[in-house]
């Protein structure tokens, strides 16, 4: 059995990465057997190279090697290219012609993105692997193949089988082993490694000195994080080989080869202006008329247990909390008396209450109408005369209304006095 090195040597994969090695070696143990291997990893990794280490080291390595790439073969003629078709199966099918599972016969056939197949298709597929049978499309007569099936795909098989979008007893007979390949940004140490040799090939592919980065652009090349992976790296040495004169490549010129480099890293979006956040805005709004909702309800229920108990000392006792909410910033000594209550909160003296008698209901209905509008405006009055029969003076202002310094400010604030 030859050596991991020996075999990447071989088939040109280049690195020493722990996780590669791994994946070489189970490749070279598990192609002298006819089982199926499913190999997986991120599009661009390189998986196009397992299959072929394993066909080399089969039995049946002098017999034909077909790899199918499943994703770019449309659905209405899938069938037809894989397991073949008879004459006048089809619009179009003007001769029988046979399929890549016929011509692969005794041989290996690479299916790639399989994840990509459709589910009648997978129907198709996993009777080929269960008993080697297939039917041509538009044949009733059954055909049998010998091949050995090595598949590979980028999709995450676990959700494709939660949504329905693959079979799960095809995905256990594909994945009798499971071949994973790393993604270049887990392979650091590669990275330079792989870049220097696509640099030298692109030199003598076209005759030109090889280009040599500087420690700041190798810096760079090792923290990006390669989101095509091996392809997109031979691409970006490609195109530096070809399109710059200067052959010492720096930390600027190699960052304006790599596309979207802001997206690894973190940044800042600046607002247009002129733009708003109406939605932010709105919301604030929503919640300041809920709140004024919420205080106006409270004004009304005391009101009403004022007029039901007879007297605002008993509301006091009863209603600390409730006080206390309308108006956060006080505490309960803020009130030297009942009559500083009534006045506050707008409502009417103990001696008003006895006029209402039995029409205390009707007084609750003129609340209930003007409650947005008198108790406001009432106390918006009683403010601005009080501060003009103290020339502004905040805290004579508030002795005579019968409330706290504080409360008066936070009024002021809020009716932009």
């Amino acid at each position: 059995m030859e050596s991991v090195q020996a075999i990447k040597q071989r088939f040109g994969i280049i690195g020493d990465d722990p996780k590669l090695n791994r994946s070489v070696e189970k490749a070279i143990q598990v192609a002298p057997t006819d089982i199926s291997v499913l190999v997986t990893g991120e599009s661009g990794v390189g998986k196009e190279s397992i299959p072929r280490i394993i066909h080399s080291l089969s039995h049946r390595k002098h017999n034909k090697y077909i790899a199918v790439n499943c994703g770019a073969i449309p659905e209405g003629t899938i069938d037809s290219e894989l397991f073949g078709h008879e004459k006048g199966a089809f619009t179009g099918a003007t001769a029988s012609r046979s399929g890549y599972f016929e011509e692969a016969d005794g041989g290996t056939i690479f299916l790639d993105e399989v994840g990509e197949l459709p589910l009648p298709t997978q129907v198709r597929l996993l009777r080929v692997l269960e008993n080697g049978e297939f039917l041509r499309v538009g044949s009733s007569k059954t055909q049998k193949t010998d091949v050995r099936i090595v598949a590979a795909t980028n999709v995450k098989m676990a959700e494709a089988i939660d949504k329905s979008k693959f079979r799960e007893d095809l995905y256990y007979r594909l994945s009798t082993v499971e071949i994973h390949l790393p993604p270049l940004r887990d392979r650091k140490d590669d990275i330079h490694l792989l870049f220097r040799k696509f640099a030298s090939d692109f030199a003598n592919k076209y005759k030109m000195p090889t280009i040599r980065l500087e420690d700041t652009a190798v810096q760079l090349l090792l923290k990006y994080r390669w989101g095509g992976n091996i392809r997109q790296l031979r691409n970006i040495a490609e195109q530096i080989s070809v399109l710059e004169q200067e052959r010492s490549i720096g930390f600027e010129k190699l960052r304006a080869y790599l596309p979207d480099m802001g997206s690894n890293l973190p940044a800042v979006v600046k607002q247009k202006s002129g733009e708003s956040d109406f939605s932010s805005e709105r919301e604030i709004l929503y919640k300041v008329l809920f709140d004024m909702k919420g205080d106006l309800n409270d004004l009304k229920k005391l009101t009403l247990k004022l007029m039901e108990k007879g007297t605002s000392d008993a509301v006091k006792e009863e209603n600390k909390s409730l006080i206390n909410k309308i108006y956060n910033e006080d505490t309960e000594d803020d009130y030297e008396s009942a009559e500083d209550i009534t006045e506050v909160l707008q409502l009417p003296q103990e001696s008003k209450l006895q006029e209402y008698g039995s029409d205390k209901y009707s007084f609750a209905e003129d609340v209930e109408e003007e409650e947005t509008l008198s108790l406001q405006e009432k106390e918006l009055e009683l403010i601005m005369k009080s501060l003009e029969r103290h020339n502004g003076k905040r805290k004579m202002a508030a002795k005579e209304l019968g409330i706290s310094e504080r409360t008066l400010y936070r009024k002021i604030k809020q009716y932009d006095l």
